[in-house]
């Protein structure tokens, strides 16, 4: 995920908190005026803290889903039995159901299926220990009508986050191995460069044995630089098929990078190519990353910020890494933040990473949006 991506979940995440606190806060309050005005305020007191417990519980459910729920539900069922001893107000009351809910449905979510499962299980013990603790009241008394719903409302919920996660999930392998499966078709191309250049150079070998013996071990030198730069690109390309870690075509060559721009700018806005001088002296590899990273963020242009003026790639290239970035001048809009980190990227992500390098997307400081990579270049041989 970018740096952009990663601080928004993070924002997202603090609102929902702060805004759940807030719900807890209304609960418990409601709760504390109702038994005031018709128990008393005292006996208001040992429900009141024992909602807090389980509330705060349910702000901290990110640490540990499994045993913060486990926790909660244990709450729950000591206030009911001391209630009912103590001829305490029913529980649970309000605040607590809603945070109880918070938790059930968090790890019917998150967690394995035998625990959550199990926690959805106590979630219903506790519906049903509601009634058996209530007082002696015709049909359903009021705490677990509330409980019951709150209940149903978190599984339900928990259940249909967990459908849309494992949906996800399943696009996601979905692309790894269509990028895997791309890349065992393209790996003839990686062998074929490298095997046709010692093939040539044995050529040239046998002609220099013959003609000029003084030649010979030169040539042979360069025979085996050129098998140490097969053997390395092989192991480069070929782990790149675990599962680990996803495809790295070979094929498409920087001068096929300046028939893409022009096709993008002939279909959509203008965009410019900055390129370095020389890149006759890249992997295969690192050339192919190069391309389908490029094609990518321009495609996620045409398809997300169809506003933009103007587009511009830039390819720099030091003496230890390649960097890539694609940049655009389209106007802030808030379904860009939801879209363009898509799952066109996650394959893009994978590769880069699986060569040693690092991909950030994300909007820019001044408007607009950035896909920027960087690639180390793998050290060569002297030939």
């Amino acid at each position: 995920m970018s740096l952009g991506g990663v601080r928004m979940d993070r924002f997202a995440g603090a609102a929902a908190d702060v805004a759940l606190g807030g719900a807890f806060g209304v609960a418990i309050l409601v709760e504390a005026v109702a038994i005031a005005q018709s128990w008393g305020v005292r006996y208001w007191l040992f429900g009141g803290a024992a909602a807090a417990v389980v509330c705060l519980l349910a702000l901290l459910r990110r640490w540990h889903r499994g045993w913060l729920a486990a926790a909660g539900l244990t709450v729950a069922a000591l206030t009911m039995l001391v209630a009912r001893l103590a001829h305490l107000p029913a529980e649970p009351g309000p605040a607590m159901a809603l945070a109880l809910a918070v938790l059930v449905g968090a790890a019917v979510r998150a967690l394995a299926p035998a625990p959550a499962g199990a926690v959805a299980a106590a979630g219903l013990g506790i519906v049903v220990g509601s009634q058996l603790a209530a007082r002696p009241s015709p049909g359903i008394a009021a705490v677990t009508s509330l409980a019951g719903l709150a209940w149903l409302a978190a599984v339900a919920v928990g259940l249909s986050l967990r459908l849309v996660d494992a949906r996800n999930q399943a696009t996601t392998e979905k692309i790894r191995q269509d990028e895997r499966l791309e890349l065992a078709r393209e790996l003839h191309d990686v062998v074929a460069h490298h095997i046709t250049g010692i093939v040539l150079q044995a050529q040239a070998a046998q002609l220099v044995a013959g003609k000029h013996p003084d030649r010979l071990p030169g040539t042979l030198a360069g025979i085996e630089s050129a098998g140490s730069d097969a053997l390395a690109a092989m192991r480069r390309v070929v782990g790149l098929l675990r599962d680990a870690a996803d495809a790295a075509p070979a094929s498409p060559g920087p001068e096929r990078l300046t028939t893409l721009v022009d096709r993008f700018t002939g279909q959509g806005p203008p965009a410019r190519l900055r390129m370095p001088g020389r890149t006759d002296d890249w992997p295969p590899e690192v050339t192919s990353t190069v391309y389908r990273i490029v094609q990518e963020a321009l495609t996620n242009v045409a398809r997300h910020a169809p506003h933009a003026r103007a587009v511009t790639v830039t390819v720099e290239q030091d003496d230890k890494e390649i960097t890539v970035e694609v940049v655009d001048d389209a106007p802030p809009a808030p379904a860009r933040h939801g879209q363009r980190g898509g799952y066109g990227l996650i394959g893009m992500r994978e590769r880069v990473q699986s060569l040693g390098g690092a991909l950030r997307v994300g909007p820019r400081a001044g408007g607009g949006w950035s896909v920027l990579a960087t690639l180390p270049v793998p050290a060569r041989t002297t030939r």
